[in-house]
């Protein structure tokens, strides 16, 4: 049976040492990537990020895991949804059960050197870790999981930065997805690395999948300007647990910039069954130019009997209404507080977003983000 819980001896332990850790994390984290890597180079070129790497977001998003997990585990509580998220994430790069032991050897590796801890404290942490690790094996076991190659059937310019990629199967039937999930997309870059990135599924038919991408990074740029109709892609298994829960209860779907594309999806989604639930749609962009999907949003919108449209250009061209001119602001829009809210966006937005939906009485909020997870 899977420990849940830490040993008393542990827990008094971590307890006492969780301000320090905290307060050292970063520190752990940039010397636990920069020993891992030296060691498995592999690991750097061909599974994680490069650019959040270089940018320091992965290991702050190390760091902000691994704490809330460590308060949870002080306070009885177990944060499922970051856990559900982080789990999704691992299958869709293909994190393998293995590499939680490479993990561990230079995380716990860099926390005593950086606080030079006694073995007694090491091992109270090597428990919280494994905790966390063996929760996080446990639910990727039951995820579908690998990679196959795929032909890039059409793509379309959606905006001057945003291009969507139709593309299907070499072989087999295109697998099962939901509305708000993601493909994981693996390219070969000029220098030999196989870097992989994560893009939302903003439709699908029997045979085909479609993703939209927007240029902003080596890999996108890559797909930009490779990806061709006849190119051949390496598409993972649809992931992602943000997906459009049943029920009849009000809807909001909240996005800014190329996030809206799982909420087109879900709007999709709503629209194809004639959902006569209520729907608040939100939208942030620069402008009208830089909207994606801008018309077919306000087509699904206007075909869903109880749903309202609410767009914010931070700069409008032309006449705009000034009370949706700038950052998306609730004050002015009808909220439902019994709502379910789903958000996608940068994490400035996410947090934005988050806290006016609270402050609206809203507390059942699901959210997505690409890269590493900075909205905790």
């Amino acid at each position: 049976m899977r420990k849940t819980m830490l040993s008393p001896k542990s827990a008094e332990l971590v307890e006492a040492t969780l301000p320090a850790v905290a307060a050292a994390i970063g520190e752990i984290s940039q010397l636990f990537y920069a020993r891992m890597f030296e060691e498995h180079p592999v690991l750097q070129r061909d599974l994680f990020n490069r650019g959040n790497q270089a940018n320091g977001t992965q290991p702050q998003a190390l760091a902000g895991s691994i704490a809330v997990f460590a308060t949870g585990l002080m306070a009885g509580q177990t944060p499922d949804a970051m856990l559900r998220r982080i789990a999704h994430k691992h299958v869709s790069v293909g994190v393998t059960p293995g590499q939680y032991a490479v993990v561990h050897k230079h995380l716990l590796g860099a926390v005593a050197d950086v606080l030079q801890v006694s073995e007694e404290v090491g091992a109270a942490w090597s428990e919280v870790y494994w905790l966390m690790a063996d929760t996080l094996i446990g639910m990727e076991r039951f995820l579908p999981r690998g990679w196959e190659e795929h032909r890039v059937i059409a793509r379309f310019q959606e905006t001057e930065d945003v291009v969507t990629f139709v593309v299907r199967p070499l072989d087999g039937p295109v697998p099962a997805s939901k509305p708000g999930q993601y493909v994981s997309v693996q390219v070969e870059l000029p220098d030999g690395a196989r870097q992989i990135r994560q893009y939302s599924l903003s439709g699908r038919t029997d045979d085909a999948v479609q993703f939209s991408v927007k240029r902003d990074g080596e890999v996108s740029n890559h797909l930009h300007d490779f990806a061709s109709a006849g190119a051949t892609i390496s598409v993972s298994q649809p992931s992602g647990d943000v997906t459009l829960l049943p029920g009849d209860g009000p809807v909001i779907l909240a996005s800014a910039g190329i996030g809206c594309t799982p909420m087109v999806a879900m709007l999709a989604e709503l629209a194809a069954v004639d959902s006569p639930r209520r729907v608040v749609a939100i939208h942030g962009d620069r402008d009208q130019f830089t909207h994606p999907f801008r018309a077919e949003f306000a087509q699904l919108v206007a075909k869903l009997d109880d749903a309202q449209a609410h767009v914010f250009y931070e700069r409008p061209v032309g006449e705009w209404p000034a009370e949706r001119t700038g950052y998306v602001d609730l004050a002015e829009v009808e909220v439902p507080a019994n709502a379910t809210a789903y958000l996608c966006g940068p994490t400035p937005f996410l947090k934005a977003m988050r806290a006016q939906l609270l402050e609206a009485g809203v507390t059942d909020i699901h959210y997505e983000v690409f890269g590493p997870d900075l909205t905790r």
